[in-house]
This record gives C-alpha cells, sequence and structure tokens, in this order.
C-alpha cells in the first residue's frame, strides 16, 4: 500500500435495498415467516406459536388438520344444523304455497289410486289420480304438505329439536338421507295398507323417523334414552287413539329411520361411508320394489 492511495471506508459500494413483504412489494419490513422464511408485512403476519407466519402457510396447515368429528363421524362445523333449518323452511314455503295455488294439496297429498279427481287444470275435466296411476312423485310430496297451522307446528318443532342434534351426529349429508328416506318409508307404508282413496299429508313420518334414529343413536353412544323412548311411546299412543292421523304413515318412517340409524351408528369407524352408502341404498330398493309390487296389485 502506497501512501498516495485512499485508505479502505467501511461504507463505501453500493448498498442493500430493505427487503419489502411478498405480498406488497411496497412495504419495507424486517418480518419473516418463520415457516417459510418469505418477507411479510404486519397486515400478513398471523401471531403463531413461534414467530408468525404468512397466509398461504397457515392456509396449508389448516388443509393438513383433520376436521373434528363427532363418535359417529359427523363434522363438528359452525354451521351445524343448516339442513334442519333449510328442510323447515321448505316446509313453511310448502305450506303457505297450500293457501295460495289452488289445488296444490290435492295433486301432492298421498293417495293410493286410482281416484276420481277435478283439478285446476285448465279443462277442468275429471281424471284418474294417484300414486297407482304413475303420480310417484306424491310419495315425497305429502311428507312437505300439512293439514293445518298445528299440524305443522307440531311436526317443525320436533324437526327443530331432534333433527339439529342428529345432523351434528351423523353429518348433513347422513342426515339429510335420513330423513327422506324415513319421509318416503311412511309415504311408501301407507301406501301399502291405506285405503286406496284414502290421502294422506304431513312430515310425520320423517318426523318419526328421526324419533327413531334418536333412540337408536342415543344406546349406541351409552346414554339414557328412556325420555326419548317415552316419548316415543306417547306419540303411538295418540297414533292410535287420536281420530285423522294415518298410523300408517307413524310406523313407516319410525321403523325406516331406525333401520338406517343403526347401520350408520353401528357401522365399523373404517367403512363408515360405505356402510351408510350401501344401507340407504338397500332400503331405497327395498322401498321400491314395494312399491312396484303395490302398484301392481291396484292396477
Amino acid at each position: 500500500m502506497t501512501g498516495n492511495e485512499p485508505p479502505i471506508s467501511a461504507t463505501s459500494g453500493p448498498t442493500a435495498a430493505p427487503p419489502t413483504c411478498y405480498r406488497h412489494r411496497d412495504r419495507e419490513t424486517y418480518l419473516s415467516c418463520s415457516r417459510c422464511g418469505r418477507p411479510i408485512c404486519p397486515d400478513c403476519m398471523t401471531p403463531a406459536a413461534v414467530g408468525q407466519q404468512c397466509p398461504e402457510c397457515i392456509g396449508e396447515a389448516r388443509r393438513g388438520t383433520p376436521a373434528a368429528r363427532t363418535a359417529l363421524g359427523g363434522r363438528i362445523s359452525v354451521h351445524a344444523g343448516i339442513i334442519t333449518r333449510v328442510l323447515i323452511g321448505l316446509n313453511a314455503l310448502a305450506f303457505l304455497a297450500q293457501s295460495t295455488v289452488a289445488g296444490l294439496t290435492d295433486r301432492g297429498e298421498m293417495v293410493a289410486g286410482p281416484v276420481l279427481g277435478r283439478f285446476p287444470d285448465g279443462g277442468g275435466s275429471s281424471q284418474l289420480h294417484g300414486v297407482a296411476t304413475g303420480e310417484y312423485y306424491r310419495l315425497l310430496t305429502s311428507a312437505f304438505l300439512h293439514a293445518g297451522l298445528l299440524h305443522i307446528a307440531f311436526n317443525m318443532f320436533a324437526l327443530f329439536l331432534i333433527g339439529t342434534q342428529l345432523e351434528q351426529l351423523l353429518g348433513s349429508g347422513r342426515f339429510l338421507t335420513l330423513y327422506l328416506l324415513s319421509a318416503l318409508g311412511g309415504s311408501v307404508f301407507g301406501y301399502l295398507l291405506a285405503p286406496a282413496n284414502q290421502p294422506s299429508i304431513g312430515a310425520s313420518g320423517a318426523v318419526f323417523g328421526l324419533f327413531g334414529a334418536l333412540f337408536i343413536v342415543g344406546r349406541r353412544l351409552s346414554v339414557d334414552v328412556s325420555q326419548i323412548a317415552v316419548l316415543i311411546g306417547i306419540n303411538l299412543v295418540l297414533t292410535f287413539v287420536v281420530s285423522g292421523i294415518d298410523w300408517r304413515g307413524h310406523i313407516g318412517g319410525l321403523l325406516t329411520g331406525a333401520v338406517l340409524a343403526y347401520a350408520y351408528a353401528y357401522a365399523p369407524r373404517q367403512h363408515r361411508d360405505a356402510v351408510a352408502i350401501g344401507a340407504s341404498l338397500a332400503v331405497a330398493a327395498v322401498l321400491v320394489v314395494l312399491v312396484v309390487l303395490r302398484t301392481a296389485s291396484l292396477n
């Protein structure tokens, strides 16, 4: 080193630019994600057990965490009971439509048939109607129609109390399947045994299916089911004592719901979905066969 050379300065050379948030390039930051190491600004960080994490790492961790489930496989969610509320809403809308749409109850009620009926079809002509004439939709639409305010109030109150519990325990898919097949089971039982010209409406078959399911699920979870048994007993007594109640729909719904709940609740954990699908299809197939046989006998 000669005396003519300038001294070396610690500040000589280009200064490094400060890091910026990888999501907001205009924001300087000295924070970084403790998981991936990328720089993040305070608006993007989420406090973690150690340090802070970026939105992508938080999302990846959530996707890799199994959803919390009940003992019977139902997913624990803040939206628990949504299917129950939707079903109540559909029943309420159908009840309102009954008072505004002419002939809706006659067209949607469960009647075996063939019966001669006059409906507002434009021409006013009398036609043969009923499930036996090919109007199979009646087996399900009848479960959303009601005979009066007291009728729908009781059914919807029971649906809200029992449905919310079962939906969380079983999960939305199995609960909805249980409800609809119980409703169908009640209608099919009525189709088999009721006089050909006797109409029937109401969600009682589906509600009785929930009664039966709650009893089976309670036994599976080793809880006291005595109150449920008493509730079922009282309603069965009323079914046969009070005039105008279709006992066939109640019994059919109760049996269908209990059978499905048994399959859902006692299925091995590792084969829970397969058993649920198989049992649901098997019950549906049995109901279809019964409908076909009854239709053949009426025609």
